[in-house]
């Protein structure tokens, strides 16, 4: 049986569901959702402020997600600033996992080709991330983000064949699925990389309900994530878009999620 630290969510897809009515995210009461539907912690910056609400609930905190341009010179990234703080404020509470995520080059609307120099690149920063990060007791991790395979195939590279060996993957189910490549592979050909998880379903493009359905076969990746002895959290990255055409809340989606997953994980055994 897969011998998880439990379930945590990061908050991007909560906070789509108040930018849809053109509302601010009240952070209150997303945590309180989270903790009503059975989360156990969160992807956040603890900041005093954001520790104390989740606290509040009965939340703990996993790690966090930091994007940066990771193909640009390390200079350029500033992680005294950027990354540092983050790091430092994790290990104070406890957490484990410091996320990076390779942002695009060109931006968001309209990403580029990234080079394989810029892929080698990133790499090298991940690795002296890592390096500076090492006293705080943190798992570094590349998030893949890229929807296209070119970059995300890159990206993978720039972990397993440029950054050191204590640099791992975050494998995102949905990402990796739009990017067509096959999240279950990435467990199954990097077993010692496999340090965190971003966990959503998708229909192609279209991200799914919740995870019990779509074509990501949860079950499997969890049957493989137990082969590979993995005991971390078990991230949440749910979304609901309006082609998701979703009948639950996403808090609903969460709670049933959670029940889908630990049904797969007790008939696992």
């Amino acid at each position: 049986m897969i011998t998880s630290k439990g379930f945590s969510t990061g908050l991007y897809g909560y906070q789509v569901e108040y930018w849809k009515d053109g509302k601010d995210p009240s952070m209150e009461e997303i945590f309180r959702t989270c903790a009503n539907a059975g989360m156990q912690a969160l992807e956040i910056d603890p900041t005093p402020e954001l520790l104390s609400l989740a606290k509040q609930f009965g939340l703990a905190v996993s790690g966090s997600y930091v994007g940066l341009q990771l193909h640009e010179p390390f200079e350029s990234l500033n992680i005294e600033e950027t990354v540092l703080p983050v790091a430092k404020r994790l290990a104070e509470v406890g957490a484990t996992d410091l996320v990076i995520n390779a942002d695009p080059k060109g931006g968001w609307d309209a990403p580029e080709l990234k080079t394989e120099e810029e892929f080698k690149q990133q790499g090298v920063n991940l690795s002296r991330i890592a390096e500076a990060v090492r006293g705080h007791g943190l798992k570094v991790s590349m998030h893949n983000h890229a929807s296209d395979k070119h970059n995300a195939e890159g990206d993978l590279r720039s972990v397993i064949d440029y950054a050191s060996a204590e640099v791992g993957l975050c494998v995102d189910t949905g990402w990796a699925h739009v990017a067509g490549m096959n999240p279950v592979d990435m467990l199954k050909a990097y077993p010692d990389r496999i340090y965190a998880f971003h966990f959503r379903n998708q229909f192609g493009r279209v991200p799914s309900e919740d995870l019990s359905v779509g074509e990501v076969d949860m079950k499997d990746l969890l049957a493989v994530a137990s082969e590979i002895g993995y005991n971390g959290w078990l991230t949440f990255e749910l979304l609901h878009e309006e082609a998701t055409n979703a009948k639950q809340t996403l808090g609903e989606a969460t709670a049933s999620s959670i029940a889908y997953l630990n049904a797969c994980i007790q008939e696992l055994g």
